[in-house]
């Protein structure tokens, strides 16, 4: 198959882009080369801009269009538009975060998605960004009705991971010792590896799926304490849990989700890690043992020059402090 790629060379598409060439496909990346640019230097490139650099592709045709970098639907609607009558199918990467109501448990596809009052904002933020991924979503099936894979992951971990959500637990439990960890202990929690998601969406696009699908995992049911063990255990670490109270994580200002990763209280948010995936399980979805990811995202962290990228995470001198006043208020 011949693949453009819109982006191609960060996390998702750096790994789409991996196992398409393993698969004997030949990938063309659409970028600005800004990010990663010597990623993939026998890759075809072509250079250009979402906003108003359709041209460049004026000339080419592809089988298939996978695209990985598109947040605004004004520039999701013109690439699909512009490349309508040059490839025969297009995979757009939503989110989960498109779902309108989170307190909603074993949410599927046809949850209703969030609106923006005024649909033609552009400033992406945390309020706004699921209902653009929504936008964006609906953008590329009306320029491609009928030819449009779209999925909605949850959160993606592994090797390169921009974020450092994941990664902040896996290094903070390779550190050991005393650890922060947020209350309940057994609440459920989603994440996709991003080569299991990536393999299934070359195979999705290989058989011309269409539709909406949310892809998270693992198949079964994943609590947070178990995780952490099984982390724990992966790394040989001495780590030992301090489950503290989220009651007092707020009163001491931590910020959820992203200072203190995989943590978000209160039950409006009950859903977000208890998203429906049969539809991408009956489609093919597997997922590696969370072992495997853990240990490849600690080789990947120690391979790099300087620390991970991201700003997730609590800060050392933060997390100490917390747990003394924690144990001062448990003694």
């Amino acid at each position: 198959m011949k693949l453009l790629i819109l982006g191609g060379t960060k996390f998702l598409g750096k790994h789409v882009t991996i196992l398409a060439r393993e698969a004997g496909h030949t990938v063309t990346h659409f970028n600005r080369a800004e990010t990663n640019p010597n990623a993939f230097p026998d890759v075809m490139r072509i250079l250009g801009d979402r906003d108003g650099g359709w041209r460049a592709l004026a000339d080419g045709e592809w089988d298939a269009v996978i695209d990985t970098s598109g947040f605004l639907p004004r520039l999701v609607r013109d690439s699909a538009s512009c490349l309508a009558d040059h490839a025969g199918h297009y995979t757009f990467v939503s989110s989960i975060s498109v779902y309108k109501d989170f307190s909603v448990v074993n949410q599927d596809e046809s949850g209703p998605v969030a609106v923006l009052d005024d649909p033609t904002v552009e400033t992406m933020d945390g309020e706004n960004y699921g209902a653009l991924k929504a936008l964006c979503e609906g953008a590329a099936e009306a320029a491609m009705p009928g030819r449009v894979f779209c999925v909605r992951p949850g959160l993606i971990v592994g090797p390169d991971d921009p974020t450092n959500r994941f990664t902040y637990w896996v290094t903070r439990l390779a550190r050991g010792g005393e650890t922060l960890a947020p209350r309940p202990e057994s609440r459920p929690m989603q994440i996709i590896d991003v080569r299991d998601l990536a393999a299934w969406m070359l195979r999705s696009v290989e058989g011309k799926r269409t539709g909406v699908y949310n892809a998270t995992g693992p198949a079964g049911r994943l609590a947070f304490d178990e995780f952490l063990e099984r982390t724990r255990r992966t790394l040989d670490s001495d780590a030992v849990f301090v489950w503290v109270d989220p009651e007092f994580l707020v009163e001491k200002e931590v910020g959820p989700w992203v200072e203190m990763p995989l943590w978000i209280p209160g039950a409006e948010w009950a859903g977000l890690e208890q998203t429906n995936i049969d539809r991408a399980l009956a489609a093919g979805l597997t997922f590696r043992p969370v072992e495997e990811t853990v240990r490849d995202t600690l080789a990947w962290v120690r391979g790099l020059p300087g620390d991970p990228p991201g700003d997730a995470g609590l800060d050392p001198g933060k997390e100490r402090a917390i747990l003394a006043a924690w144990a001062a208020r448990e003694s």
